[in-house]
């Protein structure tokens, strides 16, 4: 056990022990125990997968073996041990995992990613990976661009996401959708414009046009709505010319004279 190092880590106000095994650079796995155990019941198990190329750490939760105690150890709760895990985390410096997504993505370049999202994304039907397949590897290199998006589109966003990667594109809107805000009022007073193209993929989703049908229209009252029969997801850029005329007529109807 001469390996497994010891240290102590602040988090949340609290010191915790720490014993570590394996390279700093190496994907990291975190051993969290149980009672009666402290971190030394992961003792094995550290050692095993440090020598197969992974960076072990067991911490002795906050009030067990050497991390201090609690202030209040009778208030002490499941999140309390959670929270102390994830600052812990960032206190050693260690990155999130990636997701799935995010791995998907990876394998590419920007550019690629940005073409086979554009494919697949301007079909009227959900795209749905088989077993054993990613979203990424459904659209083959031979496939062509849809024919209002040139090679100097592409060329602008794949520029682009080389800047920022797909990361923070991931989180919001998608992941983070089902997230509750706070907002005490959430309905929009000002008039709004919806544009939707029928042929829109997302308009297969259960219970997205009893949505928009809906409770958008609650949440925005003063909804101006506008199908395009021919529409897909990228309306905008597909069809821009009745896209234009449709928000200018919609300013004009709704812009104050200066």
């Amino acid at each position: 056990m001469e390996q497994i190092e010891h240290k102590y880590v602040e988090v949340n106000g609290i010191k915790l022990h720490v014993a570590e095994i394996g390279s700093g650079n190496s994907p990291v796995v975190v051993f969290l125990h149980g009672f009666p155990e402290i971190w030394y019941t992961w003792r094995y198990q550290m050692i095993a997968v440090a020598k197969a190329g992974y960076r072990a750490i067991a911490p002795d939760f906050r009030g067990y073996g050497l991390s201090d105690q609690p202030p209040e150890p009778e208030k002490t709760t499941f999140l309390d041990f959670a929270s102390d895990t994830l600052a812990l985390l960032d206190a050693l410096g260690i990155c999130k995992e990636p997701g799935r997504a995010e791995v998907d993505f990876g394998r590419l370049d920007a550019k690629t990613v940005v073409r086979n999202v554009y494919i697949l994304f301007s079909r009227s039907e959900v795209p749905i990976a088989n077993e054993n397949q990613e979203i990424m590897d459904i659209v083959q290199p031979s496939t062509p661009l849809p024919p209002w998006f040139s090679e100097k589109d592409l060329a602008a966003y794949g520029a682009l996401y080389e800047n920022s990667g797909f990361k923070t594109a991931l989180q919001v809107p998608y992941r983070s959708l089902h997230e509750q805000i706070n907002i005490t009022d959430p309905t929009v007073h000002v008039p709004a414009l919806f544009i939707e193209g029928k042929k829109d993929y997302v308009l297969k989703f259960p219970g997205m046009e009893d949505y928009i049908n809906g409770e958008l229209k609650t949440l925005v009252p003063n909804l101006e709505t506008a199908s395009l029969p021919e529409g897909n997801h990228f309306v905008q850029e597909q069809l821009p010319d009745q896209v234009n005329q449709l928000v200018l007529d919609f300013l004009t109807k709704n812009s104050k004279p200066q």
